[in-house]
């Protein structure tokens, strides 16, 4: 069923996210998961056992549409797609979430450095009983970086809300030597995919 206005819900607190889908002239409004609720997070993130990284990016992002969208049926809102993503960095299989401390960070970087890592973003769009979604793999090569240029880095505030321990659109930009993919998707929504998947539940785009 086609949308009744031309805006949707973002189920993400992630500003990297608003600033592309603006860049795209879609309208959205906030519909924002807890993550520090009584009974918990309102869905989780945590890696399950055994869970590969992109079985663990395509789970994330559709549980959180799925939850977003119970959210706008239980509170009577205005029924509009809702959007939600999620975005892994893996090398050598392991995935690296955002660190939670300096010493975490650095040994993020240093893991990256001189070598390719993936960077997966699952786009999960749900709208009545639709329910599409898209993951989106980029290849990125970092250049090695020093251990005075990983000190420094790590130094800002930029690596800490971060998959990966980075942000491509930041002060990292100058350690990416090469990528294969999309350039918005390393920054947490591929903007080809995303609006295929607003165009397969009615969202108008030029």
């Amino acid at each position: 069923m086609k949308p009744i206005d031309k805006k949707i819900y973002l189920a993400s607190k992630s500003p990297r996210r608003r600033e592309l889908l603006r860049q795209i002239g879609v309208e959205f409004e906030l519909l924002l998961l807890r993550n520090d609720s009584p009974r918990g997070p309102d869905v989780t993130e945590e890696v399950r056992a055994g869970e590969a990284p992109l079985d663990y990016v395509v789970r994330v992002a559709s549980e959180k549409a799925a939850f977003a969208q119970r959210l706008v049926m239980h509170r009577h809102l205005t029924l509009r797609p809702v959007l939600a993503a999620d975005t892994t960095v893996t090398v050598d299989g392991k995935i690296l979430g955002k660190p939670a401390s300096l010493q975490e960070a650095v040994e993020m970087l240093e893991r990256l450095s001189g070598r390719t890592h993936q960077v997966l973003t699952s786009i999960a769009v749900h709208h009545w009983d639709m329910a599409e979604q898209i993951t989106q793999v980029s290849q990125v090569r970092f250049a090695t970086l020093s251990k005075a240029t990983i000190s420094a880095y790590c130094a800002t505030p930029e690596p800490y809300d971060k998959a990966g321990g980075y942000g491509i659109q930041g002060l990292a930009g100058q350690f990416v030597e090469h990528i294969h993919g999309s350039h918005s998707g390393i920054m947490g929504l591929p903007l080809y995919e995303t609006a295929a998947l607003l165009r397969k539940v009615g969202l108008p785009l030029i």
